[in-house]
């Protein structure tokens, strides 16, 4: 039995986000205070009016409720931790709004902060395979990992290197002029595609300008039931699907998983899809952030999302549909390459960026040509772990509800 979803009866009424970076005078506490006093101030409420919280966040800032009811001096309120890998926010936006939608509270609160440079980690830390299984694999480094991705590609779909080499810089380079365009993101400059091209490797195919940074940061969102939306603010935007899956994990010992593909990812779409009544991802959807931790992760996930064709993404990067000013801009905020990618907040950052999007309040400089065509459907895309064993979290996202 598929997921039946919440289409229309959640909305999100207030969202904040900080600024991503390398904090170095700034504590978890402080992001957490920021991000909070934005979000109930772009909904006219007061901490005190949040019946519930749900704090995302991989363990830098802390493994309890306490993390966020310490700071912003809580009075006895609900507050659950939750963890799913880079996934952890947007964990906390499902958590949230399915609390809404069940009638257990009124209003609640999704929040993800991460601290990760006072931690000394980086993209390098070897992660350990999870439990003790003799299956053949060791530990490898992130870039190491999605690295394969690239070699993977260019053979299943005949891209020779030079030209796949040239496909991923666009992807950076793509990602790195939108960030320049937005105040709150890590990297605000643009970069020459053939300095990104000549960068020193770090894995593979992959150079420094392929990987995203190591961030600090915070955002939350505030959602209450669809038909008490306008109680507080006139631009509601309205949750048509949310999904996440986590897979078997079982594509690093399957001979026949080729990692041209986050199966994952293609089955939380097609779920958040139909909640959504989506047929046409290309077609409908304005904007789309997706997780694009590394270039070829951007590159895979355009077509597991339905954005391109099996084998022909590298084709409509060249041509610029993914571009800002193209036919579906994906990651016009920057995405994890130049935003920054503080685990817990990741998934609400790329909401965020949907809620500036779907309320007419971003950048002029970062206008979104679907939405002016009548285009209302937003899209963001988080994931946690590697390819053939990930987490995968699909959300779409309107600014009307549905007629009839």
């Amino acid at each position: 039995m598929g997921s039946r979803g919440i289409c229309d009866k959640v909305a999100i009424v207030g969202m904040g986000c900080t600024t991503f970076g390398e904090h170095w005078n700034r504590s978890a506490d402080d992001l957490l205070i920021d991000a909070v006093t934005q979000a109930v101030d772009s909904a006219h409420l007061t901490v005190g009016d949040i019946d519930a919280y749900w704090l995302g966040t991989m363990g830098s800032a802390g493994n309890s409720g306490l993390v966020l009811s310490r700071p912003m001096k809580l009075d006895y309120k609900p507050v659950t931790r939750v963890e799913n890998m880079c996934a952890s926010g947007s964990e906390s936006l499902r958590n949230a709004c399915y609390a809404v939608a069940s009638g257990a509270f009124d209003v609640a609160m999704a929040i993800g902060v991460e601290k990760l440079k006072d931690t000394g980690f980086s993209g390098l830390v070897p992660t350990p395979v999870a439990g003790a299984c003799d299956d053949g694999r060791g530990e490898a480094t992130a870039p190491a990992t999605f690295s394969l991705l690239a070699p993977a590609y260019a053979e299943k779909y005949g891209v020779d290197e030079d030209t796949l080499k040239d496909v991923l810089s666009r992807i950076a380079w793509k990602n790195h002029y939108n960030g320049a365009r937005n105040p709150r993101a890590q990297y605000r400059k643009e970069v020459p595609i053939e300095k990104i091209k000549a960068a020193p490797l770090v894995a593979g195919m992959l150079g420094i300008f392929d990987c995203s940074g190591v961030s600090d940061g915070s955002a939350a969102a505030i959602v209450v039931r669809a038909e008490d939306a306008h109680r507080y603010t006139d631009k509601p935007i309205y949750i048509k699907g949310l999904s996440l899956v986590a897979g078997p994990a079982e594509g690093l010992v399957k001979s026949e998983y080729d990692f041209t593909t986050f199966p994952e990812v293609a089955a939380s779409a097609a779920d958040a899809y139909a909640q959504a009544g989506v047929t046409d991802p290309r077609g409908q959807i304005a904007m789309a952030e997706v997780h694009d931790c590394f270039t070829p992760t951007e590159l895979v996930l355009i077509e597991d999302l339905g954005f391109s064709e099996r084998g022909q993404a590298w084709k409509d990067v060249q041509a610029g549909v993914f571009d800002l000013d193209g036919e579906l801009p994906v990651n016009p905020d920057g995405g994890l390459k130049a935003f920054g990618h503080p685990i817990g907040a990741s998934g609400l950052r790329m909401m965020y960026e949907a809620w500036l999007q779907l309320r007419g309040e971003a950048p002029s400089e970062r206008t979104i040509t679907g939405l002016a065509e009548g285009r209302k459907l937003a899209l963001t895309h988080n994931l946690g772990g590697g390819p053939g064993d990930c987490v995968s979290f699909v959300s779409v996202v309107g600014s009307e509800p549905s007629t009839g």
